[in-house]
Order: structure tokens, then C-alpha cells, then sequence
């Protein structure tokens, strides 16, 4: 009968040491991330980064979903949540005109089966000095809004949607949060 060494057995137990680590990264990792509620309450009186210098002040009310959310110093984009009502806002590099970002953003929404835009496009204007484009969109069992703006190199993109009935109870709120977009010429 062969024997096990001592380095043998100090190396077994290595081997069943990482094993027992990546399991352990495995299985606990994802279980912590599930136990973690994905939507976090955000203040409604303090100014949110999205990203590029791009900030907001969100909705009363308004959850933000991490799942949703990457900020960056060139980009970056925010999901906020009033109940079922999605509140998306995506800035990035952007070398193009208002107009172009508007039919960009109204192409990826057609894009979608079933989605159309429907209405005028109208202006809109933020406090902060943001002028861009606004319009509505349809969707099976869904209603949306969206926003352009473009400012030095960048888009931001604003995109709303949910059931009829609870996007037009938070609509007002978040038009009012859409109005406090600002550009304070971050970092890129």
C-alpha cells in the first residue's frame, strides 16, 4: 500500500481549500445579490449624478433601480421608479444635432415590436437651461414619453413608460423631475 506524504496531503488539502472557496463564490455571491432588493429610496431634495456632469433631481416617491443604473464619467444612465411607472435618463457622447438625437431615440423606440410614436414633437425646456424635444410613444398595454436634449458632445436621453392609468397619476412628477435636468460640464 503506497503512503501519502505529508507534502501529498498538504497539497490535497490546498486543492480542497479552492474548492471550497470558488463553491463558497459560487453559490454565497449570488445568494447575497439575490437576498439585496434591487429598487433603493432616493431623496427627492438632493440632486442625482447620472453621469457626464449630467444631474437630476428626482421625483417624490421615486425609487432607484440599481439593476438600471450605471453612472459614468463620460456616460451614464439612471432607472427610477414610481410603482410600475419606469423613469429612465441616458446620457452619452453624442456629435450631432438635436434633431438627429430625436430621430435616433423615436428609431429605437419604433424598433421595439409593437411600439409607435405617437403626436407632435414638441419643445421643451429645463431650468437648468436644456433645450430639446419631446413626444409620446404607444406600446401593447403601455404608454410612454420621451425626451432629447443635446449639449456639448452629449445626449440625454429621457425615456418614461408604464400601464396608462399609473403613468398618467406620475407623470406630473416626473415632467416636474424632467425640468431640473442639468449640464454642469463634467469630466469626459
Amino acid at each position: 500500500m503506497a503512503r501519502i506524504t505529508r507534502r501529498e496531503l498538504m497539497n490535497l488539502l490546498g486543492a480542497f481549500g479552492v474548492v471550497a472557496t470558488l463553491c463558497g463564490l459560487a453559490f454565497g455571491l449570488p445568494a447575497i445579490d439575490r437576498a439585496l432588493p434591487a429598487e433603493r429610496p432616493v431623496s427627492a431634495e438632493q440632486r442625482y449624478a447620472v453621469g457626464a456632469g449630467v444631474t437630476v433631481v428626482p421625483p417624490v416617491g421615486a425609487t432607484l433601480d440599481v439593476t438600471g443604473t450605471r453612472p459614468g464619467d463620460s456616460s451614464g444612465t439612471v432607472l427610477f421608479r414610481l410603482g410600475a411607472v419606469q423613469y429612465k435618463i441616458a446620457v452619452r457622447p453624442f456629435d450631432g444635432d438635436v434633431q438627429t438625437a430625436a430621430a435616433g431615440l423615436r428609431q429605437r423606440i419604433t424598433g421595439n415590436p409593437g411600439y409607435q410614436v405617437t403626436g407632435a414633437q414638441l419643445q421643451v425646456d429645463t431650468a437648468g437651461g436644456l433645450s430639446g424635444i419631446q413626444g409620446g410613444y404607444t406600446a401593447p398595454g403601455r404608454g410612454g414619453r420621451y425626451a432629447v436634449f443635446v449639449t456639448d458632445g452629449l445626449t440625454i436621453e429621457v425615456t418614461i413608460s408604464g400601464v396608462d392609468l399609473d403613468l398618467g397619476r406620475t407623470l406630473p412628477q416626473i415632467e416636474a423631475s424632467t425640468r431640473t435636468l442639468r449640464y454642469d460640464g463634467g469630466a469626459r
